[in-house]
């Protein structure tokens, strides 16, 4: 937070419209002094372009949130080259974290330096010359992602900060934390004021990425989930799901193949609400590894030393062997139609004398197929192939807001009969018919987000708000009591009003 309190990066590119092309894939050209910017609505909307750029922010250390909470959760392991390779997902792998060593700096820093651009845009809006219509319009994308922010950093710290204007320099050692549930009420309020104001759809050719009110409605319904407000949250996530298994108010639908949702070139289709994207067109390489607009997921998950050994070899690409998927995971889907999907299992292919490849840390033989780079979309152009892969990610699905929607109304003692049908939806997706119905009770709604979103960021976060990740995560180190929550980085507490939480042996 600190960091980010003098200046404001901003995307000075012009929007692109080619059909390829989404609205966040800009190149950064440098940055200008935040005072001296927003003159016009250009400038408006490269500040606008500054905010949606932090999603998608990848660390100089290769930190990112899904990256950070699949190391967390039971589906997978750290992985990599060795014990101290990206400690930072090491550490949080085995819970051995600490304020000092873990991911949760790079976290805190990404969710604050949106935060931060958010506030500004949303202060400065009011004095740009520009069309009254679309000036609302941007302020509402920007609450929408001020909440966004927010959502991470108070599921992940609980204690933070809750600051809806910029800082000043004179003031930034002196911000405190506020209370959750005062984070939560700000939550609930910028994104009902976006609802009102976002278009319920965009043309995706030439603004592929930009949130509507869907996506603001579907955030809504994750918040009041998060709290426990389970009408509000089966209400919100029902005018997202419209009828189960067809297309609602906002164009969402289920595609029809679960492995089309993870086709690099299926970008933002009619499963999407809130996607990241990525381009292999940033020329991202070594010197910055942050400053790439490709996904380096790609090729951090995918087998080390891969070396195909027949024509009929899926044509991975050697990667970094990070984030192997763990036996336990396999097991629960292995016979499961979407388990070619989302597993990679190296180890059959190497039996079968199809390919082979090099056993990194904590190996299990089975790797993330869904976010494994392949040489079909390996980059040739400039800067480094490694960090240039184009495939996009999903924050929320719609697949994600039928589950939890079933997960609001089982909970809330709601419609168990919509429950069923939201649940058999995904479940009629996956098997291709409609012959493998489970009834609507949380454990099946608890198996099936498993095995539907394995890989996608998601598990870590639902075993805390089910109240199971000790019992799951225990032989991991997982602490009750304590690792429900990251520490505040020790860095934003030196010279600061910031205090550690009591989790973690502090006083907030």
């Amino acid at each position: 937070m600190k960091r980010y309190t003098q200046y404001l990066a901003v995307v000075a590119a012009t929007l692109l419209v080619s059909c390829s092309d989404s609205f966040l894939e800009v190149k950064p050209k440098g940055t200008d002094l935040e005072a001296n910017y927003y003159r016009n609505q250009q400038e408006a909307f490269n500040g606008l372009v500054a905010v949606y750029d932090v999603v998608g922010w990848q660390s100089n250390g290769y930190v990112t949130k899904i990256g950070a909470m699949n190391a967390a959760s039971d589906d997978h392991f750290a992985g990599g080259g060795g014990p101290s390779d990206v400690t930072a997902f090491q550490v949080i792998s085995n819970y051995t974290l600490t304020p000092a060593t873990g991911p949760q700096g790079d976290l805190w820093n990404k969710g604050f330096s949106g935060i931060f651009r958010a506030n500004t845009i949303l202060q400065k809006l009011s004095g740009v010359p520009m069309d009254e219509n679309l000036k609302k319009r941007y302020a509402a994308e920007a609450k929408f992602l001020r909440a966004y922010f927010y959502f991470d950093l108070v599921r992940l710290f609980k204690n933070i900060p809750l600051l809806t204007k910029t800082v000043a320099t004179s003031d930034m050692y002196n911000v405190e934390q506020a209370a959750p549930a005062e984070v939560y009420k700000q939550m609930e309020l910028d994104l009902t004021e976006a609802i009102a104001v976002l278009p319920a759809t965009v043309p995706v050719a030439t603004e592929g990425g930009r949130v509507t009110q869907g996506t603001a409605k579907a955030l809504l319904g994750k918040v009041y989930l998060q709290q426990e407000k389970f009408t509000q949250a089966a209400q919100e996530l029902a005018g997202v799901n419209g009828t189960p298994g067809s297309t609602n108010p906002f164009g969402y639908k289920l595609l029809s193949s679960f492995a089309d949702v993870f086709k690099v070139n299926n970008k933002f289709n009619s499963e999407s609400i809130f996607e990241i994207s990525f381009t292999n067109t940033s020329a991202g390489g070594w010197s910055c590894v942050s400053c790439t607009e490709g996904n380096v997921l790609n090729i951090m998950v995918g087998p080390r030393g891969y070396r195909t050994l027949k024509p009929e070899a899926p044509d991975y690409v050697s990667g970094w062997s990070f984030l192997p998927v763990t036996a336990d995971l396999f097991n629960a889907i292995r016979n499961d139609p979407r388990s070619r999907a989302t597993v990679a299992n190296l180890d059959s292919l190497e039996k079968a004398g199809i390919a082979t490849y090099e056993k990194g840390y904590m190996n299990t033989g089975y790797f993330l197929e869904k976010f494994a780079g392949r040489q079909a979309n390996r980059w040739t152009g400039a800067g480094a192939p490694e960090l240039n892969f184009p495939q996009n990610l999903y924050e929320i699905r719609l697949a994600d807001t039928y589950l939890l929607e079933a997960e609001a109304l089982v909970r809330g003692g709601g419609d168990l009969t919509r429950a069923a049908l939201l649940l058999n939806a995904v479940r009629d997706r996956a098997y291709g018919d409609n012959k493998h119905h489970v009834a609507a009770t949380m454990d099946n709604i608890i198996t099936e987000r498993r095995v539907e979103l394995a890989g996608e960021g998601h598990r870590w976060f639902d075993l805390v708000r089910w109240g199971k990740a000790a019992a799951v995560l225990g032989s991991r180190g997982f602490v009750a009591g304590k690792n429900e929550i990251l520490p505040i980085p020790l860095l934003e507490m030196e010279n600061t009003k910031i205090q550690q939480s009591k989790e973690w042996g502090g006083t907030k």
